[in-house]
């Protein structure tokens, strides 16, 4: 039981790690809370503040789902305990401890967990991700679609219930953080992806 509440803590703590206002700040770049969508993840840190700062957001939101799943994953293999390991390190993204619970939409980090839980998930979602992309080049639908199909993804491969719900609930709360890129997509007005020459 301390192990478990330990691995939680930690999970928190990581996804508290807001890493687009850490880029932002060792760039010299505003806070991205402030500026665009206001919200603290990759796609706004590329619109504000250019690619470099975008692909270092993607991958420190990536990582720190990834890190706190394997470190969970090396001293256990109980279903439960990484379910709430998942949903620690999310919930940190989103409500981050060291800035104020202001945090992203979670669609990195939830990826990076799905890269620790298992690497075929996790590919499966990246796969989702970019088709949607490429084809309409909107991002909070690639999410969404993506966040869709998650959960059958991770019982696919997986075959465990716990870990699937956990999914599930992580979908859930990246849908309702996309509540108003959802309103947005439905009046036919949600901004689509940028590839312009800002470096």
């Amino acid at each position: 039981m301390i192990t478990a509440a330990v691995l939680i803590i930690v999970a928190y703590l990581l996804g508290s790690l807001s890493t687009a206002v850490i880029v932002g700040r060792l760039l010299g770049a505003a806070d991205p809370r402030t500026q665009g969508s206001g919200n603290p993840g990759a796609t706004n840190m590329l619109r504000v503040a250019g690619k470099k700062a975008g692909v270092l957001t993607l991958l420190g939101d990536m990582l720190k789902g990834l890190v706190a799943v394997l470190i969970a994953r090396a001293f256990t293999d109980e279903p439960a305990v990484l379910a709430a390991v998942m949903l620690a390190a999310f919930l940190g993204h989103l409500y981050p401890v060291f800035f104020g619970f202001r945090g992203g939409k979670g669609v990195a980090t939830a990826l990076g967990v799905l890269l620790g839980l298992s690497g075929w998930i996790g590919l499966a979602a990246v796969v989702t991700w970019l088709l949607v992309a490429v084809i309409t080049r909107i991002s909070s639908l690639s999410a969404l679609v993506t966040a869709a199909a998650a959960p059958l993804y991770t019982f696919y491969w997986l075959g465990e219930p716990v870990l699937a719900g956990a999914v599930t609930l992580m979908a859930l709360l990246l849908f309702w953080r996309h509540r108003s890129n959802i309103r947005n997509l439905m009046d036919g007005t949600e901004g689509r992806i940028n590839l312009g020459k800002r470096s």
